[in-house]
């Protein structure tokens, strides 16, 4: 079900969105992995992990409410941003007034939503939850079957417990949030509980440049390990980074050149980062030729 179509709930003192908006950006990837792809969004964010293999990205802005743009919008632009200048999957989580719901983003698929209403009324398509399981490697029995009971009519479960329903099931696949991080906390809660975690650091744009200070390589250093996405990275120089940089180049800019005509900075963010990815490892090809 498509969730481009602008819905603006009571308009309120901060905003369209009313004050209950939030949003959360889960990574499939080390905060190591995720800070340098996040920078590029130019959006302020703090990084904190979440689970061994997660990452958390909460917004410190709220574009949704300066422009009048919906929360969903924008997370799907971030998401997608995030996703297709980097190897793991991104789950967009966001709530307001009105709606909640989740945006999976990975690579170049497209994109796997679901939404429900306030109340907990299911305003999505079934498929999507089997997506959603098959993309993130869930049990194909069990998870599903949660997911799917997600998706039927519940007059208990408002849209807010159908998100902490789905967390409970993304907990098999590693997500651990911290607590205070949870679907219906406003934005302002969300920013306060991240900034408190010891590991929190901030994302902002320019990066931040910490002084270099040179230190003796050890006597018997070894090569960094390789990694299932080296292959893909820039400075690789492989046929396949070389692939990637060339196809996030060709959809970057008709991705930009559309988020600008719509006025949509969440799909105007990821058309530059695909073009900033892109032109990155085009330009390690000219500044670094192969042997």
């Amino acid at each position: 079900m498509s969730t481009d179509a602008p819905r603006r709930g009571p308009t309120g003192p901060t905003g369209p969105a009313g004050p209950a908006a939030g949003a959360l950006l889960l990574c499939r990837a080390e905060p190591d992995s995720v800070a340098p792809t996040a920078h590029l969004l130019r959006e302020p964010m703090l990084l904190i992990r979440a689970g061994d293999t997660w990452s958390a990205l909460v917004p410190e802005g709220t574009p949704w409410r300066q422009a009048g743009e919906p929360v969903d919008r924008v997370l799907t632009g971030w998401a997608t941003a995030l996703a297709v200048g980097a190897p793991w999957p991104v789950l967009a989580l966001w709530w307001d007034a009105d709606r909640a719901g989740y945006t999976l983003v990975s690579g170049f698929r497209r994109p796997v939503a679901y939404v429900w209403l306030t109340n907990g009324t299911p305003a999505g398509e079934d498929e999507a939850m089997r997506t959603f399981a098959a993309r993130l490697g869930l049990d194909p029995v069990l998870d599903v079957q949660t997911l799917d009971h997600l998706t039927k009519p519940d007059p208990d479960a408002d849209a807010r417990a159908r998100l902490r329903g789905l967390l409970a099931v993304l907990a098999h696949a590693g997500v651990t949030l911290p607590a205070g991080l949870t679907p219906g906390t406003p934005a302002d809660g969300l920013r306060e509980t991240a900034r408190a975690r010891p590991d929190a650091r901030t994302i902002a744009w320019p990066p931040r440049r910490e002084p270099v200070r040179p230190e003796p390589a050890p006597a018997h250093s070894s090569p960094p390990t390789p990694t299932p996405f080296s292959p893909w990275l820039p400075w690789s120089g492989t046929p396949r980074s070389r692939a990637l940089a060339l196809a996030q180049v060709v959809a970057g800019l008709p991705l930009t050149l559309w988020g600008l005509r719509r006025h949509s900075r969440g799909w105007a963010a990821a058309g530059a980062l695909l073009l900033a990815h892109g032109a990155l490892g085009l330009s390690y090809e000219l500044i670094r030729p192969r042997d």
